[in-house]
């Protein structure tokens, strides 16, 4: 009898798998990680003081609701408890929405250099991406809307947006709301939002809560702290939530990563802390770097995006200089950015290393 390997279903193989921000380099025991905008403060203490009183239950299973985060969401946002959606990390929320609204010859639409998240999931689903131009390193309206035909389901706009660090304001939100089909679904990512001070920009949480189909996405890895421990959610009109709870696996949050994220929400002082070094170092890193000759985009977030648009002194030698001076910073080749660098806000320390070191490899 011949044997036949199962196969995956046509398109997984052709998915080129996510691929995270370095975290090594050999021969430095501890390098600066400055890859995955990670918070450089960590998390803050009552934070690490939940997750710690969280072992005496972790032989349990958590809650599958996860009631006592998403009361403690709801307060804080002035959101209703039912119409929220948690995730291991929003990248679950996006797998999920992706998973209940696709479906094969589906496509979503987002920007050219939108999270590549939305589009790895989708093509799980035997759906499409179309990709918006962004010329600027910014999500347009008008391109996004020319994206969108019969079969477009979602659409996926990150505001703030990763690696770019643009932004959109509340306009262009309501604006690309206002062109979209009632029957396609528009998802705001705001994994950046609480570093957000542009003027302009404002939250979609209130459009979310009147329109039909519109889904905000927030996480618990950036400002709070909590990369490690994948806590995300969405708030979303209640027919979503509903749907998207019939597929969600039972227990996707775990028991540590519930405590922490209810004490982090309630952290105001950390968050504080967080929000003002990026607030001081972000501009002083631009200024600084684009002093040496190199652009560095406008940003929201707690990271800058530089591009080395010289063949001599190209992003990949300058990602081969700092890794030599023990800095790992994230290439962006992967959205087809292969002259920039993406560089993590970090400490007073790391900031200050980054930029004596991109002055030294301005001037070789």
């Amino acid at each position: 009898m011949t044997q036949v390997a199962p196969q995956p279903k046509p398109g997984i193989l052709d998915i080129a798998p996510y691929v995270g921000g370095k975290s090594s380099i050999a021969g430095v025991a501890e390098p600066m990680k400055l890859s995955s905008n990670e918070n450089a403060l960590g998390p803050g203490e009552k934070a690490r003081a939940a997750y710690e009183a969280a072992i005496r239950a972790i032989h349990l299973y958590p809650d599958g609701r996860a009631s006592k985060l998403r009361a403690a969401v709801a307060e804080h946002h002035g959101l209703e408890p039912e119409r929220l959606i948690f995730g291991n990390g929003s990248d679950e929320v996006f797998a999920l929405l992706n998973q209940t609204y696709l479906t094969a010859g589906d496509n979503i639409v987002t920007g050219q250099y939108g999270f590549l998240a939305y589009r790895i999931s989708a093509r799980g689903c035997e759906a499409s991406e179309k990709l918006a131009p962004e010329p600027n390193y910014k999500a347009e309206v008008d391109a996004l809307l020319e994206q969108v035909d019969d079969r477009t389901r979602i659409v996926y706009l990150s505001n703030p947006s990763n690696p770019t660090g643009s932004w959109n304001t509340a306009d262009e939100v309501h604006r690309l709301h206002e062109g979209l089909p009632s029957s396609v679904l528009l998802v705001i990512d705001e994994a950046y939002a609480e570093y957000v001070t542009e003027p302009g920009w404002e939250t979609a949480l209130p459009l979310a809560r009147e329109a039909t189909n519109v889904v905000v996405t927030r996480t618990f890895s950036k400002i709070h702290g909590l990369g490690g421990l994948r806590i995300g959610f969405g708030y979303a009109p209640l027919h979503v939530a509903e749907a998207v709870d019939r597929i969600r696996l039972p227990f996707n949050v775990s028991v540590p990563g519930i405590e922490a994220a209810t004490a982090a929400l309630a952290d105001e002082a950390h968050q504080k802390a967080s929000r003002e070094l990026v607030q001081t170092w972000r501009p002083r890193l631009t200024q600084a770097i684009r002093g040496f000759g190199f652009t560095v985009l406008p940003s929201a977030g707690n990271f800058i995006l530089v591009l080395f648009p010289d063949e001599k002194r190209s992003a990949a030698a300058a990602n081969e200089y700092l890794n030599s001076k023990g800095i790992i910073v994230r290439q962006v080749g992967g959205y087809g950015i292969h002259d920039g660098l993406r560089i993590t806000v970090g400490t007073e320390d790391q900031n200050r290393a980054v930029i004596d070191a991109l002055s030294e490899f301005a001037a070789s």
